[in-house]
């Protein structure tokens, strides 16, 4: 008999008192018995087998080489300006929350909710999205008027997937979540059915109406004379007129809900108007967004490749929507009015209104058109390159770099002591680097540092004293 003992993850045998019972079994000896340990010890990882794993990434995640970053932090600046030009502030909240703070706010969406082990005694689950902690923030810390941005990962259980392909057009697509109430509740949808429909017809831009039609009869239980009255609105889109047209609807004037959310939506496009962009923005009776908490208007930016142009008569008509062929949506938001109530103790609302941009897709659609293009991305933002023209002037270049960054100038050096010239105007020339300052013997002797255009190869002698305001007079120039 063997007996076999872990100790420091090794793995050793020894005999125990008991050994020489083996002789009374025929057939089995010591010799087979070690065998069979030493088989099932180089199975399960003895001190000299490697452990084999693959280098990847987790299902849906990716890394970010530095090209890839400089194109993301470019629309990170691009939509932060725009929050700060109307004024907004930013906050953040941890990305975990307590399970129960995220149940029951997302409809059939909660199944992609990442549930996490429990720690300390508390469920956990990470942020699905950004706005059910914002809710959770303002009732904790009761505050009724607040213009925020956040930017941060969300993690959703979902298999999301890029349709490529050339963008031309972005508009906006708008609804309200009262005119969807209002015309199920006349199409002859039960009211214990409408979240799930409604969730239903938000598969819309992915799948075609025969199959959603399918989903809501066979699955969801609705009748087929039901959802045929919804297919016919929900092909409309449009504008103002629209709006109007359906008010006079006979179906859709006897839901009060719907006709507050048409109202709105007039009174929306009547400030779009002031805006200027009613070109822009389409109404959609097909555009649902399929969470719980919207109260009203609700809204999509889309992306097309081709079809009727919003504000076009065909649109402003009521033209299918099939017609406008979507590539894909890159924000969406709404009116959640009742979120903040559910955390509340005493159940006070405070009106919400927000947009989600899915900054993750804009940013595929920018890095295909670069990799198109062909168009070389700065992954830095290096104003000059310190470089020498000699041997053993690492000492003066460390001595000028520190004298650019003390003033707030943006510059390297190349990390070798004594690097050739052509090394270093190469690395500027592939880093998109627009400036070089080079040291030479006759450059300190005269008190003068060499300041070259990479672009143009043009070069002019600046006295040290003047080089900061010289590379910032270059480089706002550029």
């Amino acid at each position: 008999m063997f007996c076999v003992r872990t100790c420091s993850g090794l793995m050793g045998l020894r005999a125990a008192p008991r050994v020489r019972s083996l002789h009374s079994f025929p057939g089995i000896t010591i010799d087979e018995e070690v065998a069979k340990l030493l088989a099932l010890k180089a199975q399960i990882g003895g001190d000299n087998v490697k452990h084999q794993f693959v280098l990847k990434t987790a299902k849906g995640t990716r890394d970010y080489n530095p090209k890839q970053m400089a194109i993301r932090e470019r629309v990170f600046s691009t939509i932060i300006g725009c929050f700060k030009r109307h004024g907004a502030e930013t906050i953040d909240t941890p990305v975990f929350e307590l399970k129960e703070t995220l149940t029951g706010k997302y409809g059939e969406d909660s199944k992609l909710i990442y549930d996490l082990k429990d720690q300390g005694g508390e469920l956990l689950s990470l942020r699905y999205d950004l706005t059910v902690p914002f809710a959770r923030y303002l009732a904790m810390n009761k505050i009724t008027n607040i213009k925020r941005y956040h930017i941060a990962k969300v993690y959703r259980r979902d298999n999301p997937a890029m349709t490529r392909g050339r963008y031309r057009e972005f508009y906006q697509c708008v609804n309200d979540r009262r005119i969807l109430d209002g015309m199920f509740a006349v199409c002859g949808v039960p009211d214990d059915k409408f979240r799930t429909i409604c969730s239903t017809v938000d598969k819309l831009d992915k799948m075609p109406w025969e199959d959603v039609r399918k989903e809501m009869v066979t699955e969801k239980g609705l009748s087929e004379e039901a959802a045929d009255q919804i297919g016919e609105y929900v092909s409309l889109q449009g504008g103002m007129e629209l709006a109007e047209r359906l008010l006079q609807d006979q179906k859709m004037c006897r839901s009060k809900q719907a006709c507050a959310g048409l109202s709105d939506i007039k009174l929306l496009f009547s400030y779009l108007q002031l805006f200027q962009v009613t070109d822009k923005v389409v109404f959609d009776l097909s555009l649902a967004r399929g969470l719980d908490y919207y109260t009203g208007i609700i809204y999509e930016g889309v992306l097309t490749q081709a079809g009727v142009a919003p504000g076009s008569t065909e649109a402003q008509n009521g033209t299918p929507a099939e017609e406008s062929v979507s590539v894909g949506s890159v924000a969406g938001g709404g009116r959640y009015d009742g979120l903040v109530g559910m955390f509340d103790p005493k159940g006070r609302k405070v009106p919400c209104v927000g947009v989600s941009i899915g900054i993750e897709r804009i940013f595929s659609i920018l890095e295909q058109k670069a990799e198109a293009s062909a168009e070389k991305v700065r992954t830095t933002e290096v104003q000059v390159m310190v470089a020498s023209a000699q041997k053993n002037l690492l000492e003066e270049r460390l001595r000028l770099l520190t004298e650019l960054w003390n003033a707030g100038i943006k510059a390297e050096v190349m990390y070798k002591k004594n690097p050739k010239l052509l090394s270093q105007l190469q690395h500027c020339e592939e880093s998109g680097i627009p400036l070089v300052a080079i040291l030479g013997e006759q450059e300190l002797k005269d008190g003068v540092v060499k300041l070259r255009v990479v672009a143009s190869r043009e070069e002019v002698d600046v006295s040290r004293a003047a080089l900061v305001d010289e590379i910032r007079r270059r480089t706002s120039q550029a």
